[in-house]
């Protein structure tokens, strides 16, 4: 019997590349049944008046570049062009699109080329060039999607909120029951620890 566990998404965390390159495969594999919220980390973040990698704390910045780096290796998936263009400036964009893929039942294809695009190939998530190269590969109009994007806001709000109130404040979180799990190298925890529904 499947296990079942939600994922809190939000494009535009660094340390999502890694979970975006490999939990596809992972899900598949471990049989789980999962369900996708994206949200604003950004959003909660100000909201804890936490901003984790700005330009003032340059140590840390190349600690978690070299950090994605090495862990991209052990997972035998593309190692990143670093840094990475980072933050983003179409952040909302990017998950607003995102909550549209979730609906189609497209985001983890999504979010996978979404990555790829902005750290293998240096073009930001949520940008016009990112956005075009994803979308072909889903076989989706740009104009289209972007439109019925702009139409998201008021789910995305309702995600981010219903996020701070179960407790998440970073991403990727993955969750069952009241357990929460944060952080890419969380996910094969929650995998063993998720109950058999």
């Amino acid at each position: 019997m499947a296990k079942k566990l939600t994922a809190w998404l939000s494009i535009g965390s660094t340390y999502s590349y890694l979970t975006a390159m490999r939990i596809k495969k992972v899900v598949e594999e471990e049989d789980i049944n999962l369900s996708i919220i994206p949200i604003s980390i950004r959003q909660i973040m100000k909201s804890m008046d936490n901003i984790p990698f700005p330009p003032s704390k340059k140590t840390k910045v190349n600690y978690m570049w070299r950090d994605i780096e090495r862990r991209a290796s052990l997972y035998k998936v593309p190692v990143p062009k670093v840094p990475a263009p980072y933050p983003l400036k179409e952040f909302d964009r990017a998950n607003l699109v995102g909550i549209v893929m979730n609906d189609k039942g497209l985001y983890l294809d999504y979010f996978k080329y979404t990555y790829e695009e902005w750290f293998l190939n240096g073009n930001e998530a949520g940008s016009k060039q990112n956005l075009e190269v994803t979308l072909k590969k889903l076989g989706l109009d740009l104009q289209e999607t972007i439109a019925l994007a702009d139409t998201m806001e008021e789910r995305y709000i309702e995600n981010t909120k219903q996020a701070l109130d179960f407790g998440i404040f970073g991403v990727p979180s993955f969750s069952f029951s009241n357990e929460i799990f944060w952080g890419d190298d969380r996910l094969e925890d929650a995998i063993r620890l998720a109950p058999q529904k």
